[in-house]
Order: C-alpha cells, then structure tokens, then sequence
C-alpha cells in the first residue's frame, strides 16, 4: 500500500491512482474541512488517522460520535487508524461502531503494543489486517524509560509477528522535504 499524506497536497504533486491518502485528523481544523477534503480527493480511497492521546502539536481532537456520520456518507473511506493502541480494548468499542467495509489499523507506538500484538492482532477480527508502526514514537516511548537501546529489538519483533500472521506492516519509508 502507497499511502500519501495530506500535507503533500498542498503542494500540487499527482498521486498515483492507487495510491491511498491518508488524513490526520489532528491536522484537521474542523469537521467541515474534513468533509472539504474528502470532496476533493473522491478519487482516492481515504485512510483517516484518529489521534488517540496525542500530545505533540497540532492537537486537535474528534470524538467518535462526531466522525460517525462521516464514515458512514464517504464510502472511500476504506481505512481507520487509532493512535496508541496498547490492547485490544483500545479497537474493541470502534471494531463495534464503525461500518463494516472500513478496515480498522491499529497504530503502534510504543513497547507494550509490540508486547501484545497477539491480543490486537485477534481484534481486528478476519478482514484484512493491518497495523502501523510509529518509529519516532516508540523510539519515544522508550527513551522515557531508559531503553531506547532496544528500539531495533522491538521493530524486529513487530516485523517478523506481522510477516508470520500475514499482517501488513506500515512503515514510514523515507521523507520529503521542500521550501
């Protein structure tokens, strides 16, 4: 899966047609410029990325109840990230609400999501499953507690538990960087 960032937008590249754009939400200024957004990239399939616990600016904040309607009335919607997930408590209540055709991704930011992928993995249930790896997070995560030595051994172990599971595995792959 290609995925492309909103941000990228702004500066008139062409996507490629199956390419997937993904929205952060904490992006996101208000509902309206959501469903603006959505309008001008019908094209796409949508991945949206709910900030769950986010405390790096931008921080803006939807609640579920509010993006409902939304993915329910924009069928290229066929992706929805939750930031932080540590268990599969954090996807069960959305694995209940969500339509059926979107695919939840959890988003793994920190040792102990790595440490229950298992449990995470079960909650996504039998559609395609897919979780992203937030590597500047983790490596985060465990400088707050002294262990960023074993960052590498964490992203190992997320790699090889998604390749034996047939998880697809999303990762950052390089950066653009322009004036």
């Amino acid at each position: 899966m290609l995925l492309i960032s909103q941000n990228l937008a702004k500066y008139n590249m062409g996507f490629p047609k199956d390419a997937v754009f993904r929205v952060n939400l904490a992006w996101v200024n208000n509902i309206q410029e959501l469903i603006d957004t959505l309008k001008k990239h019908k094209n796409h399939s949508i991945f949206l990325d709910l900030p769950i616990g986010r405390l790096k600016p931008p921080n803006n904040k939807y609640t579920l109840k509010d993006l409902i309607t939304i993915l329910k009335s924009y069928k290229q919607i066929k992706y929805f990230a939750i930031s932080n997930v540590t268990s599969s408590n954090d996807i069960s209540k959305y694995s209940k609400l969500l339509p059926e055709n979107i695919i939840i991704v959890p988003k793994i930011e920190n040792p102990s999501s790595i440490d229950n992928m298992k449990e995470i993995a079960k909650e996504l249930g039998n559609t395609e499953k897919i979780v992203m790896l937030d590597h500047e997070d983790l490596y985060a995560s465990l400088t707050k507690t002294n262990d960023s030595t074993k960052f590498q051994s964490y992203v190992e172990k997320l790699v090889d538990f998604c390749k034996k599971n047939n998880i697809t595995l999303l990762r950052a792959r390089g950066i653009i960087f322009s004036d």
